[in-house]
């Protein structure tokens, strides 16, 4: 997770080792107008950012064990391919669990190197019960409401409204979905990778997921290794510690990430005067929190809604000069105002991020075993609490509806692979969402892949989204194929971007969220 450097690779930053192309079988492209199924019946449906961007739904069986039962919907999007070669669908997914992929098919077609998009069709798709496929899961609308209780158990009473939120949640989501959360998990939303493959009309598919995005990939690659032609695994979720394990795992590493945020702020004590140490500053913010948690800002920003407000930071440092000016505007001068706008920018909850929340649940309460005993909670919480206080009882009330999931649970899929073509891999060594450790995992049980380092970088979700050593590795393996081959923990390491700059103008603050790819992402998967 920290400095991992010198034990990455043994070659200069940029480029490790040699690159390997996929054998001619494996990579061989299509001419434009080779023999496809009619597929679905697309529409268009392009928007100004994406003007060639279609949409079409697929109906998929409800459970994939009896295909004449009950039905669902898939929607699905595409950029269609305009080069002569044509490469086949590469399928995008931004993670979560519960993210839309529809816009991010129009962003990665957009984004990748003109003539490499163009070898593609691009396929985005909400997986099943998110965003416009039918049914898309709200279990309990205004479960976010503010202002929520603090999410510090810091009394009994404190805890028990904590605990009533989350069996409520859980609750609703039996009463309301009963037949569906049987089927809302990794391994059904794989299988429906696969009906999209068939829609398609494809023999194989190429696929490039995000964060949770990730390990959906590698589980339709377990259960389907013939059928995978390319494999792109940006910010890889460790399936090893699928899901309890790993949220406590993530705890330490938002900690990292917070604190490197309040550094970054006491070196540009110039712009928001906060000082010059971080550990002051440190105390400022907890400082902030307590007060919230007594006086709410705005009567919408209490402890919980503050915590909210700055996990993004932990995603995505494009967000760390929005959130340092409301930091100091509070601070400094008692100006509300700007923390109330920052929330409402990147801490509430929409009806989007109801369903996102509802099946982000459905899936990681059913894809493995949750502790049922909330005393294993309290205990574990605790102890993580003591050396990384930022966020572990946040994230913990975020998960504890798994503690009273109305669905007997799955086994965690193990995604060793021996069958697969050469896999790509991304990670950041300071990712805090999927940690460092992740990749290397990946890495070890995916026969084959390579493994592209960021070094120094946070951020989570890496490619496409500024730094072009890797967008570089990217575009030569959707391109031929071709990885790079190292001797060392990583087979390519890349310098990470630089920090960035705190705003120069009021003006400037409302121009931009952060990246486009960091708003598709999203937060918390």
């Amino acid at each position: 997770m920290r400095q991992r450097a010198a034990v990455l690779c043994g070659a200069a930053v940029i480029a490790a080792g040699t690159v390997t192309a996929l054998p001619a079988e494996a990579s061989a492209p299509h001419r434009a107008g080779t023999a496809q199924a009619a597929g679905p019946g697309w529409k268009e449906c392009g928007t100004a950012d994406y003007p060639t961007l279609q949409c079409a739904s697929l109906s998929v069986p409800l459970d994939h064990a009896r295909p004449d039962g009950k039905r669902i919907t898939l929607a699905l999007s595409r950029v269609p391919h305009t080069g002569s070669t044509y490469q086949g669908p590469l399928l995008v997914n931004p993670g979560g669990p519960g993210g839309s992929g529809l816009t991010l098919a129009g962003f990665v077609a957009s984004s990748l190197p003109p003539e490499v998009a163009a070898q593609y069709d691009v396929i985005g798709f909400d997986p099943r019960g998110v965003g416009k496929s039918e049914p898309a899961l709200n279990c309990l609308p205004g479960h976010f409401e503010p202002v929520r209780p603090d999410s510090l158990p810091a009394t009994a009473a404190a805890e028990g409204a904590n605990l009533a939120r989350a069996k409520a949640f859980a609750d609703a989501c039996g009463a309301k979905y009963a037949e569906v959360l049987p089927y809302v998990d990794t391994v059904s939303a794989a299988r429906d990778v696969d009906a999209i493959r068939r829609a398609l009309g494809a023999e194989r598919i190429n696929y490039f997921g995000y964060s949770y995005g990730t390990y959906l990939g590698a589980v339709y690659a377990k259960l389907h290794p013939d059928r995978v032609r390319r494999l792109v695994l940006d910010s890889v979720v460790d399936p090893t510690d699928v899901w309890y394990d790993a949220n406590l795992n993530q705890d330490h590493v938002f900690d990292d990430r917070h604190r490197a945020f309040l550094a970054w702020i006491a070196e540009h004590d110039g712009t928001y005067g906060l000082g010059t140490d971080p550990e002051r500053i440190e105390a400022a913010w907890y400082g902030m929190r307590s007060a919230l948690a007594k006086e709410p800002a705005g009567g919408k920003v209490g402890a919980s809604e503050l915590e909210d407000t700055f996990l993004p930071g932990g995603y995505y440092n494009g967000y760390w000069p929005y959130l340092a000016e409301a930091f100091a505007a509070y601070v400094n001068d008692a100006d509300t105002d700007p923390l109330v706008e920052a929330y409402e920018d990147f801490g509430a909850v929409d009806a989007s991020g109801e369903n996102g929340y509802s099946v982000y649940t459905s899936v990681q309460c059913r894809d493995a075993a949750w502790p049922r005993d909330w005393d294993r909670w309290r205990e574990d919480n605790e102890d993580v609490y003591a050396k990384a206080p930022f966020m572990t009882w946040n994230n913990a009330w975020y998960n504890a509806p798994c503690a009273f999931w109305p669905t007997k649970a799955r086994r965690p899929v193990d995604v060793t692979n021996q069958d697969l073509p050469p896999a790509l891999l991304f990670q950041a060594t300071g990712d805090a969402a999927t940690p460092y450790e992740g990749g290397v995992t990946v890495h070890r049980l995916l026969r084959g892949s390579s493994l592209v380092v960021e070094d120094g970088g946070g951020n989570h979700g890496i490619t496409l989204s500024g730094n072009s050593c890797l967008d570089e590795h990217l575009a030569a393996y959707l391109t031929d194929g071709t990885v790079p081959r190292g001797d060392g923990e990583a087979d390519a390491v890349c310098a990470a971007p630089p920090a960035p700059k705190p705003l120069r103008s009021k003006a400037a603050s409302t121009s931009s969220r952060g990246s486009t790819l960091h708003g598709l992402l999203g937060f918390r998967g």
